[in-house]
């Protein structure tokens, strides 16, 4: 996808970058209650995938965020028009696999996009993790076995700097339904203002059915 170099020299949170960048713990987690009531009132009646349109409203809120759109490699910090999304995709027999789906603001066309892509997926491939070459994506993973109440992830090490989102099961809530959410940061390149900023917009893509 299309980047474009971060000055550093102008750029108003190069102070921050520099110092998490040192630490050795440098990620932080952030686990929040989303409402997907819309979404499962209307999925019997569109037939739309909980699963798909959740993706497809992650991607909404990481590109409404430029800072979630940023990957750094040494000193030179890239922001991404457009992001990949890797989605962990269960098996029928346990196992899982990756696949990479090309964010697409118009919701029909990802859904069908991704369900091609998933279907493949499930029809036999290798695990197709990342190996590090692919900056421009962000890692996503649905934990429907769990109403959790907060997430940790596998990390390689502290200049890993790609989000990662994790959402759990659906669950009754008073008239309506919801889940848990979590986004994993780099606090070199994201604060809780961003933060707040991707649930925000996350939400308002949940409830675009």
């Amino acid at each position: 996808m299309t980047g474009r170099r971060i000055d550093l020299a102008t750029w108003p949170r190069a102070q921050q970058f520099e110092l998490f960048r040192a630490y050795d713990r440098p990620h932080f987690a952030t686990t929040v209650r989303v409402d997907v009531s819309a979404l499962m009132k209307s999925r019997n009646d569109t037939g739309i995938s909980p699963f798909r349109h959740t993706i497809w409203a992650v991607g909404k809120g990481l590109h409404a965020v430029p800072e979630l759109c940023m990957r750094f490699r040494g000193n030179v910090v890239t922001r991404y028009s457009r992001l990949l999304l890797s989605p962990t995709i269960p098996l029928e027999n346990g196992d899982f696999r990756y696949t990479y789906l090309a964010w697409n603001p118009d919701r029909s066309r990802f859904d069908g996009h991704a369900a091609e892509k998933i279907e493949e997926v499930r029809e036999g491939v290798p695990l197709n993790a990342n190996d590090g070459s692919i900056e421009d994506v962000a890692y996503l993973s649905c934990l429907p076995w769990l109403d959790y109440t907060s997430l940790d992830n596998a990390l390689p090490g502290p200049n890993d700097c790609i989000p990662r989102i994790s959402w759990g099961r659906i669950v009754p809530r008073g008239d309506g339904h919801d889940m848990a959410m979590t986004i994993q940061v780099h606090h070199a390149l994201v604060d809780g203002r961003q933060v707040g900023a991707f649930f925000e917009a996350t939400a308002d893509a949940l409830s675009e059915v």
